[in-house]
C-alpha cells in the first residue's frame, strides 16, 4: 500500500486465508452449545461460472484427489449450477465428519486457486441443522466463508418463508462464534445464498 492509498483512505484488501476453514470443527462445538445447531455433513464451494478445458481439467483433478479418500463412499464432489447462474462444487459427508468436509472444502478452494481460478471463487459454506420441534423439519443454517474477505458469516433462511432469513439468529450466531472464527463485521456483506446446494 502506497502513500497515495493512505491519503485517499483506501485500504489493502484482506488476502484469502484458506486455513481459516480449519476453525470450523471447533466453532461447531461452540455453535451446538450456544444454539443447538449441529453439522449436517454437507458443504459447498461457490464460484462464478467458468467454461473451458482448463476448468474441466481442474474439476477432474479435484475429483481424483477426493476420490483417493478410501473412507469416502459414493461420488465425492458434485458440480451443479444454481438458479442465479453460479456454479457449486458440493461435498457430502456424514454429520460427524465435519473435519473431513473441511478438508474437502479446503482442497477444492486450493486446487482452484493453484490453477488460476482464485478470482472466480466467491464463498464456501458448511451446513448445520437445528433440533426438530413439534415434528417440523429441522431449521437450517450455513456458516459461509467469504473467499475474498477471509471472514465468515451465518446465513439462516426461515423455513417455509421463501427468501426470508432469521436475522436475530444470525446475530446470535455471530456473537457466539466471535472467539472461534474471524467473523465478517460488515453486515452488508452477509449475502443471502438462497437455494445453495449443500445447505
Amino acid at each position: 500500500m502506497g502513500l497515495l492509498d493512505i491519503l485517499l483512505g483506501r485500504s489493502k484488501p484482506t488476502a484469502p486465508d484458506l486455513d481459516q476453514l480449519f476453525g470450523l470443527p471447533s466453532a461447531a462445538v461452540t455453535l451446538e452449545a450456544a444454539t443447538g445447531f449441529r453439522p449436517t455433513g454437507n458443504g459447498a464451494v461457490c464460484f462464478a461460472t467458468v467454461e473451458g478445458a482448463a476448468f474441466v481439467q481442474t474439476h477432474r483433478e479435484v475429483q481424483a484427489l477426493l476420490d483417493a479418500d478410501a473412507e469416502r463412499e459414493g461420488r465425492p464432489v458434485e458440480l451443479t449450477r444454481d438458479a442465479y447462474g453460479y456454479s457449486w462444487l458440493v461435498s457430502r459427508r456424514s454429520p460427524d465428519g465435519l473435519p473431513d468436509l473441511v478438508n474437502d472444502l479446503h482442497a477444492v478452494n486450493s486446487a482452484m486457486e493453484v490453477n488460476g481460478f482464485g478470482p472466480q471463487l466467491l464463498c464456501s459454506l458448511a451446513g448445520f441443522e437445528g433440533a426438530q420441534e413439534d415434528g417440523e423439519p429441522g431449521r437450517r443454517l450455513a456458516l459461509v466463508y467469504l473467499y475474498k474477505r477471509g471472514t465468515f458469516y451465518p446465513f439462516a433462511p426461515l423455513p417455509g418463508r421463501p427468501e426470508r432469513r432469521d436475522n436475530a439468529l444470525e446475530l446470535r450466531v455471530k456473537a457466539a462464534l466471535a472467539g472461534d472464527l474471524r467473523m465478517e463485521q460488515d453486515l452488508s456483506r452477509w449475502f443471502p445464498v438462497w437455494g445453495a446446494p449443500g445447505l
